[in-house]
């Protein structure tokens, strides 16, 4: 995750570089004394700004200029790049940023720029006095950040059914669960920020019901809270394995910070772990218990590993990487019962397990909103600015579906980027900002050392266009409908991979 921290690369920038070496949309890494800063000149004008992303931190100077903003090449968090703020999920944190002059033939950086305050979005409801977010997850920690990062200063209330605070879910399933990352990596924000920033977070706290017309929440004691706007982000839940013994004591799911947890002391004097699932899910797992020393066998119903999502060649791709790193596959079977020590297969076949965890899906946690009486279609629908049906009720993350400008259609996603990035939209809304929800989708996956990017979205197509090597690990895939990329994944192709989610946009606009 981290980035080497010794001295940085580059140039002295204070002592100036050749403006030849910074034509239109050229980037020049260097430093301010030990600081690593990018000189980028956009449109014109001249920007300094700092090198390494506030998410995990990833080299800005590998990233890609669009707009007046830079993008990071690992997790396309977005950064503009007169403020530093970062203006896109994943990273909340902005970086510096320097005053940068041109002079007889040279760029020279000088000071740092002090913190600008920010402009608000909100345009037409400074009034608002409450809001009330449902949810403790990536849909719902974005949006009461960026509430307080937009100037709204009113009471500003976040119920969640979670016993921790908001947690970096990705994290739960890639290195802290394969004990490369310690467990202070993995909160979104110190426990102090929330009463620091005036949210009101209540752990643990169980809603019972929603009423619109009355504009309150009920909590499962019978407590109320008004509010003058709500978000509904209750994200999901995982799918629970329908068998026999699928209560024991040893089987296990991933969501939580709790979750993960249990599935770490599981391991402790384990051997032999069986993943159920061969979703991104399952499969990271499978790699973070390899990680950790145990023998883990894969049972799925599928013929070939994700290739729903990413077609037959990355499908075995997948296969093969695991397989490298002595995971053995189960495919086309599912498991018939779980016992104490041992996973009976409907196949015949008996695995051992000491662990077993399942990763067969999620469902959007839709109680609540039907049982308000919100229009429902496979997710909870949205309009364009993410609010529901419901007068001043907005909903963001695994549970909507919204029309998605690219394909023309409603869409789910369940994407962690995607759901910080609803929080973000919605609570510019839901302060009057009236911007419709645009992003193009991205995730990405992590395998051992093999990470996998998406951009777009297609849940189905026609073509499969391979620009690379998949096996060499060294590939861009475009799925494709009548000519049209709809979504691209890649393996170490990150600037091929920022190219393809700015083109999707550039779309996205000329169609709007």
């Amino acid at each position: 995750m981290g980035q080497d921290q010794g001295v940085p690369s580059g140039p002295e920038l204070s002592q100036g570089i050749e403006s030849a070496q910074l034509p239109e949309g050229g980037k020049v890494l260097g430093h301010i004394d030990n600081e690593a800063v990018l000189v980028v000149r956009n449109g014109g004008k001249l920007f300094a700004i700092g090198a390494t992303c506030t998410h995990y931190s990833g080299p800005l100077a590998d990233g890609l200029v669009v707009d007046g903003t830079v993008r990071c090449p690992w997790h396309h968090t977005c950064f503009d790049l007169a403020t530093g703020e970062a203006v896109r999920a994943p990273a909340f944190a902005s970086v510096a940023c320097w005053q940068v002059v041109e002079r007889d033939g040279r760029v020279v950086v000088q000071g740092k720029k002090p913190t600008a305050a920010r402009p608000r979005h909100a345009t037409g409801e400074q009034a608002v006095q409450t809001i009330v977010i449902v949810g403790g997850g990536a849909a719902g920690f974005a949006a009461a950040e960026m509430l307080r990062r937009d100037g709204y200063s009113g009471k500003l209330v976040m119920l969640s059914n979670d016993d921790a605070a908001p947690v970096d879910r990705p994290n739960l399933s890639k290195d802290y669960l394969a004990g490369k990352a310690p467990e202070d990596w993995v909160p979104l924000r110190p426990d102090s920020f929330y009463a620091d920033s005036g949210i009101d977070l209540r752990l643990g706290a169980e809603v019972g019901a929603i009423d619109p017309r009355a504009r309150e929440v009920v909590l499962a004691d019978g407590s109320k809270v008004g509010y003058e706007r709500l978000l509904l982000a209750t994200g999901a839940e995982p799918v629970k394995l329908p068998v026999p013994g699928a209560d024991l004591p040893h089987v296990h799911t991933l969501r939580s910070l709790r979750d993960c947890r249990a599935i770490i002391g599981a391991t402790q004097g384990a051997r032999r772990a069986v993943v159920v699932g061969a979703s991104f899910i399952g499969l990271e797992v499978a790699a973070a218990l390899r990680e950790r020393g145990l023998d883990v066998h894969v049972v799925a119903p599928e013929t070939r590993p994700m290739e729903r999502v990413l077609g037959p060649q990355l499908g075995d791709f997948i296969r093969s990487l695991h397989e490298e790193h002595g995971v053995v596959f189960h495919l086309q079977d599912v498991p018939a019962s779980i016992e104490a020590k041992r996973v009976l297969l409907k196949s015949g076949g008996a695995l051992d397990a000491d662990l077993v965890v399942a990763g067969i899906g999620v469902r959007p946690r839709l109680t609540l909103a039907e049982q308000a009486g919100l229009m429902l279609d496979r997710g909870l629908v949205v309009d364009e600015y993410l609010e529901t049906g419901a007068p001043g009720v907005f909903a963001a993350g695994d549970i909507v579906r919204w029309p998605d400008p690219h394909s023309g259609e409603r869409i789910r996603v369940e994407h962690w980027v995607v759901a910080e990035r609803q929080g973000q939209a919605a609570a510019r809304n839901m302060l009057g900002a009236r911007e419709p929800f645009t992003d193009v989708p991205f995730f990405w996956s992590q395998h051992y050392d093999v990470p996998i990017n998406y951009v777009g979205h297609a849940e189905k197509w026609d073509t499969i266009e391979i620009d690379g090597d998949v096996a060499a690990r060294d590939c861009m895939v475009r799925y494709m409908s009548k000519g049209r990329a709809l979504a691209a994944a890649s393996i170490y192709r990150d600037e091929a991979s920022l190219q393809a989610e700015a083109a999707m946009e550039c779309r996205r606009a000329a169609a709007g």
